[in-house]
């Protein structure tokens, strides 16, 4: 997939979880589209981003960490495939 065509298919999908209700998907999915999200638009994280010690904040870091490994791309293909994975149930 050409990078132009990446980026506005993870657009897309970015959009169409948007609109969905936000208590429809699992934590654990949630978490996902979250580090899949952050490591695409912004690549490693870095724990300075974090000031607050709320055990949601610590999982969100948790899953930010688990694809620091990704690229952008890669971190785009995975999060269009979540995204397709939820709306073909």
């Amino acid at each position: 997939m050409a990078e132009k065509e990446l980026d506005i298919a993870f657009n897309e999908a970015f959009i169409k979880v948007s609109n969905m209700e936000q208590d429809s998907l699992p934590q654990d999915v949630m978490l996902r589209l979250y580090a899949y999200y952050k490591q695409a638009s912004f690549g490693s994280m870095s724990p300075s981003n974090f000031g607050s010690l709320e055990v949601r904040d610590a999982f969100k870091i948790n899953a930010w960490m688990q694809v620091s490994h990704l690229s952008s791309d890669e971190s785009k293909k995975c999060y269009i495939e979540l995204v397709n994975e939820i709306f073909s149930k």
